[in-house]
């Protein structure tokens, strides 16, 4: 009977966090389609680089900035988690609050999310864009980098 070990403890705490993890992924899922609902989204090819009257405002962390960007120009990064605290500073008294932003990030969710907090927050002219970098990438343009441009460049199937 010694060598009986109690393991109920772990199986009930392996199940709630499986229970957490589904709550929490049903949450962020319905916060990211009450956001859909009130940020208009846009295609990669819906956005002009050029258009230098639109800020680019980047959501991910400085690390993955350093990974490649949209444009230098009328750009700026805020991550996620301090942009409430940084965007009345940055943007608002810098630019207005009229100003044309569009938000993103690598997927989509956080820019998505950023978007409907700067609307929250008075800016009246935010939009975001669609599916983050990997659709840019995915739609055939590159991002800019400190090493020069980056692509994504399909693997040849081997034989």
């Amino acid at each position: 009977m010694d060598n009986v070990k109690d393991t109920a403890h772990l199986d009930l705490e392996e199940l709630a966090q499986r229970r957490a993890e589904v709550y929490l992924s049903e949450q962020f899922l319905k916060l990211i389609s009450e956001a859909s609902e009130n940020v208009e989204q846009i295609e990669p090819d819906e956005l002009d680089l050029d258009d230098l009257s639109i800020l680019l405002l980047d959501v991910r962390e400085p690390e993955e900035f350093a990974s490649g960007y949209l444009r230098k120009e009328k750009h700026l990064t805020i991550p996620r988690g301090k942009l409430e605290f940084v965007a009345i500073k940055k943007i608002f008294e810098q630019y207005g609050q009229d100003i044309p932003i569009v938000t993103y990030c690598f997927k989509g969710p956080r820019g998505l999310l950023a978007a409907e907090q700067l609307k929250k927050m008075g800016f009246s002219n935010v939009r975001n864009l669609k599916d983050g970098l990997l659709n840019w990438l995915g739609s055939g343009r590159s991002l800019k980098s400190y090493f020069g441009e980056i692509t994504l460049v399909e693997k040849k199937k081997s034989s």
